[in-house]
Formats: C-alpha cells, sequence, structure tokens
C-alpha cells in the first residue's frame, strides 16, 4: 500500500465523518434535488448511479479502500482486527435477512419487471450459505459467535436495515440500498484479489466469497434494476434514494472503523 493510498483513504473518513454535523435529512434531500438539476445537464447516456458514483467519489473509496480493506491487500492486517469483523458481520447479516425479504417483497408488489423477484430471490437464498460460512470460519478462527455482543456502529447500521424494511419504505430506495451495500462489499474484497496483492492465502477464501466475478455480475444485476426504478423516478424520489446511497456509504465506513480499532 502506498503513502499516497492510506492517505487517500484517511482523507476519505475525515470527509465521511465530518457529516455527523450535517444538515437533516429533509434539508439533504433538497439540497440534493438542487445539485441534481445542475449535475443532469449534459449526462445523456450515463446512469443515475453512474452519476452518484462520480458526484461522490470520495465518499465511495472511503467505503471501498478503507485502511482495514487496504491492511488485508497490503498483508498487514491485525488478525484480531479480522476475527472482530468476522463476529460483527456475522451479526450484521443476520439483520441484512430480513431486510433483503423486504425488498424481495416490494419487489413483487411494486416492480414494472417481475425478473426482479427471481433476481432478489437468488440473493436470500444465497445468504442461507452465507450464514453457514460465518459459522465454519468462526470456528476455524476460534471465535465464539454466541459470546459476541454488537458493537455501537453495527446496531446503528442495523437499525437502519430494519428501518429500511418497513413497510412505509418504497421499493425504489430499497433496492438502491441493497445495491449499495453488496457492490462495496464486492469493490472492497477484489481489491484484495486484484495484482501486486499481499493479501494473506489464509484470508484468500474471504476475499474470493466477495470479490469473485460472479458476485460482480450479480451487483451489475442490482445496479441495473436501480437504474431501471431510478430513471422512472420523480425527482423527489431521486434525492431520496441519492441520501439513501450516502447513509450506506457512511455505515459502512464506521462499520470498517469498528474492526480497524476506530469507533465501538
Amino acid at each position: 500500500m502506498t503513502c499516497a493510498d492510506r492517505c487517500g483513504a484517511v482523507r476519505c473518513l475525515l470527509s465521511i465523518s465530518s457529516s455527523s454535523s450535517s444538515p437533516s435529512p429533509v434539508k439533504k434531500v433538497k439540497r440534493i434535488e438542487e445539485q441534481n438539476k445542475e449535475i443532469m445537464e449534459g449526462t445523456d447516456g450515463v446512469t443515475i448511479t453512474e452519476t452518484w458514483l462520480r458526484k461522490h467519489t470520495q465518499m465511495y473509496v472511503g467505503a471501498t479502500r478503507h485502511p482495514f480493506i487496504l491492511d488485508i491487500r497490503e498483508g498487514s492486517v491485525d488478525l484480531s482486527s479480522f476475527k472482530r469483523w468476522l463476529g460483527q458481520d456475522y451479526i450484521f447479516v443476520r439483520a441484512f435477512v430480513p431486510f433483503v425479504a423486504s425488498v424481495l417483497v416490494k419487489a413483487w408488489k411494486e416492480s414494472d419487471d417481475k425478473s426482479d423477484v427471481e433476481v432478489i430471490l437468488g440473493g436470500v437464498a444465497a445468504l442461507n450459505d452465507e450464514i453457514s460460512w460465518f459459522k465454519k470460519e468462526a470456528s476455524k478462527w476460534g471465535v465464539a459467535l454466541d459470546s459476541i455482543a454488537p458493537q455501537r456502529a453495527n446496531l446503528e447500521y442495523c437499525r437502519f436495515l430494519e428501518s429500511l424494511a418497513g413497510a412505509e419504505m418504497e421499493y425504489t430506495r430499497a433496492i438502491t440500498a441493497f445495491w449499495a451495500i453488496e457492490v462495496v462489499y464486492q469493490q472492497s474484497f477484489a481489491h484484495c484479489l486484484e495484482d501486486g496483492s499481499k493479501t494473506p492465502e489464509e484470508l484468500k477464501e474471504t476475499c474470493r466469497r466477495w470479490g469473485n466475478d460472479g458476485f460482480a455480475e450479480y451487483c451489475r444485476t442490482l445496479e441495473s434494476i436501480a437504474n431501471r426504478r431510478l430513471a422512472q423516478a420523480s425527482d423527489d424520489m431521486l434525492a431520496k434514494a441519492e441520501l439513501i446511497f450516502l447513509q450506506v456509504l457512511e455505515h459502512e465506513v464506521e462499520f470498517w472503523n469498528m474492526n480497524h480499532g476506530g469507533s465501538a
């Protein structure tokens, strides 16, 4: 990992951390609406999510190139940090299951393309295998899952998921969140498998679980669904969905921080 990588990641984290004193959600939505009217001029052929990724590059890099991920890639990760992540992410995945199930129900009720249901159902089915994988890995690393308490950042992320699962949350925002959560993990762990990485052999299976090409394709499918919904959305809905995207990035950074020895 170069000094530039490390410094860039830290600058991203500082920028994201400073958002804690930012305006209320209503004001944020209004501000995003106004920004989008300016940005969307001259962006023919560019999807909504591509526009967001360009607009919020610093935050996205902060989530997908966090020092925790860079340490794994560089082979310098503290294994106690990895074990902490393993236990905390197991708790998160169990909370993620009802959220994805809620997205499935919303797709069935609201989607204009019924193939969405099949795509999301595949995600639900994969989570059963994922939970089994966490249990197997925990046993291998000596992590007692039953004795682990969720830390603050994890609790807040799980509460956020619960809010997304509510009946009042529209499918467009929910599928946007689903895509964002999945793509952050895919991009993060794929980085640990790229040429030049020094990821320890004992951690490569973990990286391959989310960094593989098949999961990348699944994330692209979710992004395509999100973009189809977003292309039909009102300006107000677009701003609300973008806010959800930003909130996911903030929660992802705090989750990495928690495992990297930052906030609890």
